[in-house]
């Protein structure tokens, strides 16, 4: 079985393991690294079995490696390569929360971190019967702003959005909901910038309307969704909204994406 470009993220830890050699020493980072290490394989046309993916990852993870034990998390949350495990999942995912919560915000294994913090805060949402993990929204809302205020996760900051959106949550808030939306908009969150871009066209409790910056904040996010899962329904947000602005008002926010767009991850 040919090891995908998904798992090579997390294997590039065990390159010692498996015999395969030293990450790129131009990598910035780890993503990158993994990715360096993904093109190498492609390259050489190396194999590594199922069975050998698994216990070079077992291996990094017991020395505490967060990109190991994320990749085991995914891994057992969705079955890939393992039985499905949602409380194994459950258990790799605070394993990296736990030993890294005060990791540097800005330091290679952050994001990962973070992430972590967010997973385990929809298990929480969920609750995980078959890991004793009872249902509960407080500490649940507790890990996501962890992940959103201390690592400025952009996935953290989008969840916190939509939490000030919901009365039933963290109270229906659209001026702090904005606040958090916009945080993960400049840093490319094609969802963020959606929902960013809806409030502000049509304006919203104590959020004043603002029509142009919120069609370009639409035109930023359908631009920057498409071809993924979320671009119909962006693509549907930015349509209603063209369908009633005024031909100056889909100019002038056009010309601001055109010329903005690419700062927040836009095309």
């Amino acid at each position: 079985m040919r090891i995908s470009r998904a798992v090579a993220l997390s294997v590039v830890v065990a390159f010692s393991v498996l015999g395969l050699g030293s990450v790129p020493l131009r990598a910035q980072s780890a993503v990158e690294a993994a990715q360096a290490m993904a093109s190498a394989l492609d390259g050489a046309g190396a194999g590594i079995s199922t069975t050998d993916q698994i216990a070079a990852l077992e291996a990094a993870a017991a020395q505490g490696d967060a990109m190991a034990l994320w990749q085991l998390g995914l891994m057992y949350e969705n079955g890939e390569g393992v039985a499905q495990d949602k409380a194994k999942a459950f258990g790799y995912f605070a394993q990296i929360a736990d030993q890294h919560a005060d990791a540097a915000p800005k330091g290679l294994e952050a994001d990962i971190v973070a992430h972590s913090f967010v997973k385990m805060g929809e298990y929480y949402q969920d609750g995980v019967p078959e890991a004793g993990i009872p249902q509960d929204d407080a500490y649940a809302t507790k890990l996501i702003l962890h992940a959103a205020s201390y690592f400025g996760d952009a996935d953290a900051q989008y969840k916190v959005g939509e939490l000030y959106a919901d009365a039933e949550e963290l109270g229906d808030n659209p001026l702090q909901s904005a606040r958090w939306l916009s945080l993960a908009a400049r840093k490319g969150h094609a969802a963020a910038q959606a929902k960013l871009g809806n409030m502000l066209f049509n304006g919203e409790g104590d959020l004043p309307a603002n029509r142009i910056e919120g069609l370009m904040w639409l035109t930023v996010a359908s631009r920057r969704a498409v071809g993924t899962p979320e671009g119909s329904w962006i693509g549907d947000l930015l349509n209603s909204a063209m369908s009633v602005a005024t031909p100056d008002e889909r100019k002038d926010a056009v010309e601001l994406a055109d010329s903005l767009g690419t700062q927040f991850g836009g095309v």
